[in-house]
């Protein structure tokens, strides 16, 4: 495929991998973090850290939607569609993310409720069209990359005149959790990672720019580079982190040029600034409460926010006390650490949401680590 194949050489990352091994100081150790789901799944999926010399280690880190949401707001989606009157729109992922006391939303739709998994945001506003007496309810949730969307769709429903349309907004910000997990790096007494840099998110960054990210760059001294997410994008950008470690820089740098620029999308930052606001906080699994990470409909559109038309009460709620997705999303711990990996805890029977997303770190372990893992101990 034209465009795609050309980043996914194996003969060029394997040249690239040469130049980290050059590059890298046998007498130091290199840690980088990859924010993004999706290039957790590209490291797995291209066995990208086989490549690797042993002193460039990469972390996980919580770029991934489905994983951050909190218990509590699954909760209240669950309380929200047992409305007789309430039909609640989702993604598919979000169907099998477990609440409280083993639910989640696909069992309740299996018990009656009116839950229907959606491709987009317009779908969700063709029900509410179609289906005039129903309260239509979108399930909102994503990163800077998934807003947008999420602003559109509450803009046409305003220019309709739907009144049967809402949102409930689940939607978290990037900078806001890299600066936790800075700022904060430990979690219930275990010490959080060492972290040389980072590997920016590339689609958020389409949004938001490549420059949103020079504050930890300049109050961290962490460098950051954005990178795309074929294998050779990932490669390169590990290059250029080992390089910037090497000679003592820490700046941004945008390996995903042909994508990602400075200042991001303009029109589409317009458009989520018209419709949504900050909230003083909001509740991320692994992090607990972050503050100005999430949004909110602003209060000329108040009348599209399903938490203040149907009252919802915030709800906060345990993870599983045995499941380690809060310290994978931290970058304290890898898939394997959890003793649920793989045993109870598998695709098919997910006991935390890092294993029912595509972008889930433990997801993307079981789809292609864990051959590899079973490969070494082979050889071992």
């Amino acid at each position: 495929m034209k465009y795609v194949d050309e980043y996914r050489d194996g003969k060029v990352a394997r040249q690239i991998a040469a130049a980290i091994a050059q590059a890298a100081d046998p007498s130091r150790s290199y840690h980088f973090m990859e924010f993004c789901g999706g290039h957790t799944h590209a490291i797995s999926r291209y066995g990208l850290e086989d490549l690797l010399p042993p002193n460039v280690r990469m972390v996980h880190g919580p770029g991934c939607p489905v994983c951050v949401l909190p218990v509590g707001r699954i909760d209240m989606a669950i309380q929200l569609a047992q409305r007789p009157e309430v039909t609640l729109c989702t993604y598919g992922d979000l169907m099998r993310v477990p609440g409280s006391h083993g639910t989640s939303l696909l069992r309740a739709k299996a018990a009656g409720a009116d839950i229907r998994m959606v491709y987009s945001t317009l779908d969700a506003i063709a029900i509410a069209e179609v289906e005039p007496n129903r309260e239509v309810v979108f399930f909102a949730i994503g990163f800077e990359t998934t807003t947008p969307p999420t602003a559109l769709a509450i803009k046409l429903a305003a220019a309709k005149r739907l009144t049967n349309f809402s949102v409930f907004c689940n939607h978290v910000l990037t900078p806001p959790a890299i600066r936790g997990i800075l700022e904060h790096p430990d979690l219930d007494g275990q010490p959080g990672p060492r972290l040389d840099g980072f590997i920016g998110p590339a689609h958020v960054s389409a949004v938001i720019g490549a420059d949103a990210f020079a504050e930890f760059a300049r109050d961290f001294a962490k460098p950051v580079v954005v990178a795309g997410f074929e294998p050779l994008d990932v490669m390169q950008s590990i290059l250029m982190l080992v390089q910037q470690v090497n000679d003592g820089r820490h700046v941004v740098e945008n390996q995903y040029i042909r994508a990602v620029t400075p200042g991001g999308n303009r029109i589409a930052q317009a458009e989520v600034a018209a419709i949504f606001e900050l909230r003083d906080s909001f509740e991320w699994r692994g992090f607990g409460r972050v503050p100005a990470s999430g949004l909110r409909l602003r209060e000329a559109y108040a009348a599209f926010d399903a938490e203040r038309r149907f009252a919802m009460a915030e709800i906060s709620a345990a993870d599983n006390p045995a499941c380690d997705c809060g310290a994978i999303l931290r970058g304290i711990k890898r898939p394997t650490d959890c003793k649920l990996f793989g045993t109870l805890c598998t695709p098919e029977t997910p006991m935390g949401s890092c294993m029912v997303s595509s972008e889930g770190a433990c997801a993307a372990h079981w789809t292609y680590g864990r051959f590899r893992d079973h490969a070494r101990r082979a050889v071992a």
